[in-house]
């Protein structure tokens, strides 16, 4: 069983650790603390290939896979943590569940903006009553002639302030078997963006609101019936999430460990004391380890998509160690790791927010038991009997 890279993915990683170096490492902090999203850095990214590397060249890609889009976030993360998010959201999310099942005709009209890094696609899941419970999801859409009127709101959408087109998940029907999805383009009548909130992470999210908005039928992505595949996409864009956090954690570990090499204090470097060599021993056992899981389940999806399993083991494993090293990472470097001057405090709060974000690990751990026993444990309370 061979562990290592191969030597055309090995070769891939190194060609844009260059470019991020090169290209993204000057900038870094102020990327990241700045509000809006980076349109000049996504063009650039878009130019050298690093969106849509998983898609086929019909689509407008890069022909690669999986593996490649895994690799491309973590070395642009390892130079600016920020540019991550414009990689993610070329290549995974919902960006990723369009071009799984939209019509050659929605890929023409949308595909080519959101490739070239000149416009965003936002997710419409979440909503006030419906978080990890996406299935109870209220936001309907009635068939009205040629159109679908669609009625209800959303919150917590990633890219939302500034996104031009939304994949909403709405309900045609009742139950599970009622839900699939429409494409709502910014500007339709009846769909109001609102008022943008910040997350921790200084991240920004808008409420959604429908109220009678009509989108014409060619908007529809996947009618009743449509969330279970919905959600396998969605098992990928877990992938991004997982890419993401490991990374943060690697780029802060990197961080305090050059901190640890050059502070002294009591008259030695602080990477003499004994209890810091644990406390990395700890960092970078954990980030090995998530690593193999990532590895693992982006190798499952080569051919098609990964497994729900894979992906949820991946992502659980690399946000605790994303999580975990970037939180020791901080108090390694003390004040410095606290203050904006640098990166390792905005690595805590990334981190922090993909814990919650795209499956929390509660989530994530009652998925993998139900691939230990085998079945499935619904987390509904019984119903009564009649």
């Amino acid at each position: 069983m061979n562990f290592e890279l191969s030597e055309e993915h090995q070769a891939f990683a190194e060609s844009v650790a260059r470019f991020a170096q090169d290209k993204l490492a000057p900038g870094a902090l102020e990327r990241a603390h700045a509000a809006r999203y980076p349109w000049e850095t996504a063009r650039l990214l878009a130019e050298q290939g690093l969106l849509g590397i998983a898609f086929s060249e019909a689509d407008g890609g890069q022909g690669g896979t999986l593996m490649h889009a895994v690799l491309a976030i973590q070395q642009v993360a390892l130079a600016c943590p920020k540019s991550a998010d414009i990689v993610q959201a070329g290549n995974f999310g919902p960006i990723r569940t369009f071009v799984e099942y939209a019509s050659p005709e929605q890929k023409k009209r949308f595909l080519p903006d959101l490739l070239a890094g000149r416009k965003l696609i936002s997710l419409g899941m979440s909503e006030p009553d419906a978080g990890s419970a996406a299935t109870e999801l209220k936001t309907s859409a009635v068939e009205d002639g040629d159109s679908y009127v669609i009625n209800g709101s959303k919150v917590f959408s990633t890219h939302s302030p500034e996104a031009e087109l939304f994949l909403v998940y709405v309900r045609f029907g009742p139950g599970v078997g009622g839900i699939g999805s429409l494409l709502v383009e910014k500007g339709t009548p009846g769909f109001v963006v609102g008022k943008p909130s910040n997350f921790m992470n200084g991240e920004q999210w808008s409420p959604l609101y429908f109220e009678n908005c009509r989108v014409p039928k060619e908007n529809l992505l996947l009618g009743a019936g449509g969330f279970k595949k919905q959600i396998s996409g969605f098992n990928v864009e877990r992938l991004g999430n997982a890419s993401r956090a490991l990374a943060l954690g690697r780029y802060a570990f990197n961080q305090a460990r050059e901190h640890a090499t050059v502070r002294r204090q009591f008259g030695r470097e602080l990477c003499e004391f004994q209890g810091l060599q644990w406390k990395f021993a700890d960092m970078w056992m954990k980030l090995e380890q998530a690593q193999l899981l990532l590895y693992k389940a982006a190798l499952e999806g080569e051919e098609g998509l990964p497994s729900a399993q894979g992906t949820a083991m991946a992502k659980l494993a690399c946000n605790q160690a994303g999580w975990d090293v970037s939180n020791d990472a901080l108090q390694v470097m003390g004040g410095l790791g606290f203050s904006q001057e640098a990166l390792v405090e905005y690595c805590v709060r990334r981190t922090r927010g993909w814990m919650i974000a795209g499956g929390s690990i509660e989530m994530l751990k009652n998925r993998i038991a139900e691939g230990v026993f085998g079945r499935t444990f619904s987390q509904r309370p019984a119903k009564a009997a009649a």
